[in-house]
């Protein structure tokens, strides 16, 4: 435990040669606080420096990371909330990892960057910053850095202490009907228009060739990557939905928002609102982004904040 330790030690201190340094203390608390996108403007105001400059350095050897960076952030919010609690790590008894279902293993990716984002974050403000809102912070700045809109990230979440594999095996998947995707969405308060919206991140990133409409070609591994906007698959912007309207989109799913019978009266405006106008697609998705991260957030005295965001805190190191 202790070799370990020192290895996390000598791990963060790498780290926070990327990353902006603080020092500030102090955790602001009151139970069912609201969130605030002013939450550590006095306990820790470098935290979106440090966030933006572990992905910069990230991104430079993974382009990819933007992409698997807001992924990470859905796929935590749509599971009893935005509470990190898709960062566990398996510890039985007591903590069975979402990480490992369907939905998640061997595409959620992007782990080891929230882990240098905290062991920076833990350096220059220790205690403070949750794991949830590094979630939060990270799909704002990848979007950002990408090329998409900007938004105020409102922040104040704090960290689980369960996993929920029931929902987890119940997240969005990509050979879900529209109607299942609907539904799925509405169980969160979030309607078509934040369906569209929000299904309008897979403009950029990849996404293994099993799940696409057309399948693995002959000989083709399963987790063959393939861009999912192979237009512009590395930049944030609106021709995702051109695609879709010229029955080119990679997954069924995106598909079903213009093909699927009841689409007509529901997605398919929104779709085309899209497709020629960026502007209002950038101010739609980043509007949902703030409703998806309302989702059930942990404030207050509720949860904690995790010293390691892969395990809770009475795990220790």
């Amino acid at each position: 435990m202790a070799s370990l330790g020192l290895q996390l030690v000598a791990f963060c201190a790498v780290v926070l040669l990327l990353a902006l340094a603080g020092a500030a203390h102090g955790y602001p608390r009151g139970s069912g606080s609201p969130l605030s996108s002013a939450f550590y403007d006095d306990s820790c105001p470098s935290a979106y420096d440090i966030v933006r400059r572990v992905i910069e350095h990230a991104r430079v050897s993974d382009p990819r990371i933007p992409a698997s960076l807001i992924r990470l952030h859905f796929h935590d919010c749509f599971v009893q909330g935005c509470d990190g609690s898709l960062l566990l790590d398996e510890d039985l008894p007591a903590i069975q990892t979402e990480k490992d279902v369907p939905a998640n293993d061997k595409s959620a990716r992007g782990f080891e960057v929230v882990d240098d984002i905290k062991c920076a974050l833990e350096e220059a403000c220790p205690g403070i910053v949750s794991c949830a809102d590094i979630l939060a912070l990270a799909a704002e700045i990848s979007v950002e850095l990408s090329g998409g809109p900007t938004w105020k990230v409102l922040l104040g979440r704090r960290d689980g202490t369960t996993t929920n594999i029931e929902a987890a095996n119940n997240l969005p998947s990509p050979f879900d009907s529209l109607e299942l995707l609907q539904e799925k969405f509405r169980n969160f308060n979030l309607d078509d228009t934040d369906l569209v919206a929000l299904q309008g991140a897979h403009t950029f990133g990849k996404a293994q060739c099993q799940f696409t409409q057309a399948n693995c070609a002959a000989g083709q591994p399963d987790d063959t990557l393939e861009n999912l906007d192979e237009v512009t698959p590395k930049v944030f912007d609106n021709k995702y939905y051109g695609n879709l309207l010229h029955g080119r989109a990679k997954l069924a799913s995106d598909q079903v928002m213009l093909s699927d019978p009841v689409a007509e009266a529901t997605t398919a405006p929104i779709v085309h609102r899209f497709a020629g106008n960026q502007e209002d697609f950038f101010r739609n998705f980043a509007a949902s982004m703030v409703k998806m991260g309302n989702i059930a957030p942990l404030t207050g005295n509720d949860g904690e904040i995790r010293k390691s965001c892969r395990r809770i805190n009475s795990k220790g190191y």
